[in-house]
């Protein structure tokens, strides 16, 4: 396949040393970007992930199954991987907290967002 010359594309981006209310630790980067940041305890690092109003996915990176699964049900985002990226079953919901969107899709979880029950009662004359 042919390289593409037109078009916009962005290189993966690592970003460090920035502050908690930096503009790119505070908003949604929907594109190859990482912000990394040091903690110093796990209450540090989650305390510091919850803070922002936006809650849409988060990873956990340890060899430790316990700090994984403590860490995962203290964040406030609607889906938590650990030790990798992306990986998305389409029969689990997704969706995110706060104001990383409303409801759920995928599977049951987005029946009631995306429909709108109607009851019709009909008497046969």
């Amino acid at each position: 396949m042919p390289l593409r010359t037109e078009g916009y594309y962005m290189r993966p981006t690592v970003i460090i040393g920035l502050s908690d209310d930096s503009r790119c630790m505070q908003e949604e980067i929907f594109g190859p970007v990482v912000c990394v940041s040091v903690f110093e305890s796990e209450g540090e690092a989650v305390d510091r992930a919850n803070n922002t109003k936006y809650g849409l996915c988060a990873s956990v990176w340890t060899s430790n199954v316990g700090v994984a699964h403590r860490v995962a049900h203290k964040l406030k985002v609607g889906t938590v991987w650990t030790n990798c990226w992306l990986v998305r079953d389409l029969d689990m919901p997704f969706g995110g907290m706060k104001e990383s969107g409303v409801g759920r899709e995928g599977t049951q979880e987005s029946l009631q967002f995306f429909t709108q029950p109607k009851t019709i009662c009909t008497k046969i004359v």
